[in-house]
């Protein structure tokens, strides 16, 4: 190998054409080259090996789903011992996020490099690349494939009802908030409804 590479060198050094092997590949791996730089890839934000993206109108999804929340919650605590009329707040910490299929593809090289003291030195070299999966749809538009759909996670809950100042309902009520949303007790507020 080290012989060829000499020969190749020497020749390239007295004038001698490149092989036609040599001139079609080395063309080959530049058009393949330009078409890499050309085509634009869109941007994305990864995280940990995969891709979030805010679904289009997070926002008002967010706030759809703190009120079915907020509901479902009122009817169901309605039905507990000693709670009577209820109001439920519930906060979230973000806009739930959609996780990406990728495809990853990895490689590894390793070289023996010997110096001029006859010592040998092996180096490997890896690389990976990440590149997101899309599905297209019937109009030619490309979208990336979700994979994970999370829900926005519950920052924390204000309950307002008539049963708030009874110490066993306002415990009844932090449990069963807890088993709800994985909420910690210092996060929830039980609270005394106004007599009005």
């Amino acid at each position: 190998m080290e012989n060829r590479l000499k020969k190749w060198l020497e020749g390239l050094k007295s004038g001698e054409r490149l092989p036609k092997k040599t001139q079609l590949l080395i063309l080959l791996l530049t058009g393949i080259l330009l078409l890499v730089i050309v085509v634009p890839l869109p941007e994305e934000t990864e995280q940990d090996g995969s891709a979030a993206v805010s679904a289009p109108g997070s926002e008002e999804e967010a706030q759809d789903y703190e009120e079915y929340l907020e509901k479902r919650t009122e009817e169901t605590l309605r039905h507990v011992e000693g709670v009577g009329e209820v109001e439920v707040m519930i906060t979230l910490k973000s806009t739930g996020q959609k996780i990406v299929e990728k495809d990853q593809q990895s490689s590894a090289q390793t070289t023996e490099e010997t110096d001029s003291a006859g010592g040998t030195r092996t180096t490997e070299d890896s690389s990976s690349d990440k590149t997101s999966v899309y599905e297209q749809g019937s109009d030619g538009t490309q979208t990336p494939y979700v994979t994970k759909e999370m829900s926005p996670e519950v920052e924390g809950v204000v309950v307002i009802a008539d049963g708030g100042g009874n110490a066993v309902v306002v415990q009844n009520i932090t449990e069963a908030v807890q088993a709800l949303f994985g909420v910690e007790a210092h996060k929830i507020k039980i609270m005394k409804r106004a007599d009005t």
